[in-house]
């Protein structure tokens, strides 16, 4: 969400009837750094190369942190154990410095360096807000593309029937001369 004021291509006029929308998040992250985590219980399922972590689990990695209920960490066993997928289940919230994201469940792809999130889908920083059904970050440049696949809600003032699958926020604006 690096200036979230990059959200949707044109703002202007028509574009609050897309349902798509664009923005700035987490750029640069390191996803080979090495991967921490805290839970409740661990269960190991070696023949699989998985790991599921149920009860408050908390996975972190370069100063992002990653929490829900559940997870499931698939890795391959070749030369070392190399982590290529969480999946979280159960209230996602994922924060890296002054940005959060939060929604049902993630995939966090490190190898494709991708999370998606989906499900009430909330992008926020300082007093900036978007909602949508899905989100896909791409760690590499930091773009966020948020849509209302799966997303409900009620159409926003001034619009006579926006249907299911809105994106929606709202923007911080600074204040010029007063």
């Amino acid at each position: 969400m690096k200036r979230i004021v990059l959200f949707l291509t044109g703002l202007v006029g028509s574009a609050l009837l897309l349902s798509t929308a664009s923005a700035q998040v987490m750029a640069g992250h390191d996803s080979n750094a090495p991967v921490s985590f805290n839970a409740g219980r661990i269960e190991i399922q070696d023949r699989a190369d998985r790991v599921v972590l149920t009860g408050g689990v908390l996975v972190t990695q370069a100063g992002l942190s990653l929490r829900s209920t559940r997870m499931t960490i698939a890795y391959s066993n070749a030369s070392g154990i190399d982590v290529n997928r969480i999946d979280a289940t159960g209230g996602v919230v994922i924060t890296k410095s002054d940005e959060r994201a939060t929604g049902d469940a993630a995939i966090y792809d490190l190898d494709r360096r991708l999370i998606t999130l989906v499900g009430n889908v909330t992008l926020t920083q300082r007093g900036n807000r978007l909602n949508g059904g899905r989100v896909v970050i791409d760690l590499d440049s930091g773009k966020a593309v948020i849509d209302g696949s799966g997303a409900g809600g009620a159409a926003p003032e001034g619009i006579e029937s926006a249907g299911p699958g809105r994106v929606t926020g709202s923007f911080t604006v600074p204040q010029q001369g007063q």
